[in-house]
């Protein structure tokens, strides 16, 4: 029987399901809409795990990451609940074990990640600014009329150089329409925009950082040749791509799961892929004992509080 560790990544965007085997090598991935509905995606991909993979595969742990880690490891029964950080940081020392910077940006924040002898020593998120993001992509995409897919390689063959504003998503798209009005092509335009969401990154992430090669390139916009050339372009250093650049978050809770039980050697939480079938019921409240008035989340399983969080002092989390 061979015991595989599963990883879930839950974002705002996509939901990644992967498992591993015992030597970290990926035998399943998938890619899911969370489409604001991150208890479903999951569902649904526990299932679609469940009929693709042998029957004499055993689940020795689970790891979630991501904004909604919190209420899917209460659903699966995680091992580990990670935050981003330390799930990319993770996944990528095992995958590029000298790095040193890792650039990471996925469909609605960014970040970069500092890291010294494969531990990180410093950090940067973007969760606020939409510029840069692959939905501001994908929208740039469909008002040019240019399929995402071959956004990247169209910006490869622009033959002049555009100034595109980058700071603010409002600016950039205001300056692109300029730019088109003056005659530049939608290739030139889509380089100038690459250019400027790399400029506008690396002086919001990387200021007052020591940005030090290798440099590892990660995310699902890492798939876009022209992002990829212009950060190049600007710091003038090779990036690396990883290989499972667009599932780093969820390979790097599997490996954490597996470290954390292979150490402690106690049995999987795991709920079984049966947890797909069970009615996890959330709701919020606040709480009014004190002035900070927390929002505290309660997530019910028939009717039975199993899990809540969100409180500074511990005194719904400890009441459980």
């Amino acid at each position: 029987m061979q015991e595989i560790y599963l990883g879930i990544d839950v974002g705002s965007v996509s939901t990644n399901i992967i498992a591993i085997d015992d030597k970290n090598k990926v035998v399943h991935s998938q890619y899911i809409r969370t489409n604001g509905q991150p208890l479903d995606s999951v569902k649904n991909g526990l299932k679609e795990l469940k009929k693709n993979l042998p029957q004499d595969m055993k689940v020795r742990g689970v790891g979630t990451t991501g904004s909604g880690r919190q209420l899917i490891g209460v659903m699966v029964g995680a091992d580990v609940v990670k935050n981003e950080i330390t799930a990319h940081a993770t996944a990528t020392s095992q995958l590029v074990p000298n790095v040193k910077t890792i650039f990471e940006i996925g469909g609605q924040d960014s970040k970069i990640i500092i890291i010294e002898d494969q531990m990180v020593v410093d950090f940067a998120m973007n969760t606020v600014c939409a510029a840069g993001t692959g939905s501001f992509l994908d929208h740039q995409a469909e008002r040019l009329g240019v399929p995402i897919e071959k956004f990247g390689d169209l910006a490869l063959t622009a033959e002049r150089d555009v100034r595109i504003a980058g700071r603010c998503t409002v600016f950039a798209e205001s300056d692109m329409i300029a730019k088109q009005q003056f005659g530049f092509s939608k290739a030139e335009i889509i380089k100038g925009l690459c250019e400027a969401l790399v400029r506008n990154y690396i002086n919001n992430l990387g200021r007052g950082k020591k940005l030090e090669p290798p440099f590892v390139f990660q995310g699902g916009v890492a798939a876009n040749k022209g992002i990829k050339a212009a950060f190049e372009k600007e710091i003038n250093e090779e990036v690396i791509i990883p290989k499972h650049y667009n599932i780093m978050g969820a390979l790097g809770s599997a490996i954490l799961a597996k470290e954390h039980l292979e150490a402690n050697g106690n049995p999987t939480s795991f709920r079984g892929f049966e947890a797909a079938d069970l009615d996890f019921v959330p709701s919020t409240f606040e709480c009014g004992d004190c002035s900070n008035k927390c929002e505290v989340i309660k997530v019910e399983l028939n009717k039975e509080v199993v899990a809540m969080w969100g409180d500074r002092c511990g005194k719904w989390v400890g009441s459980l």
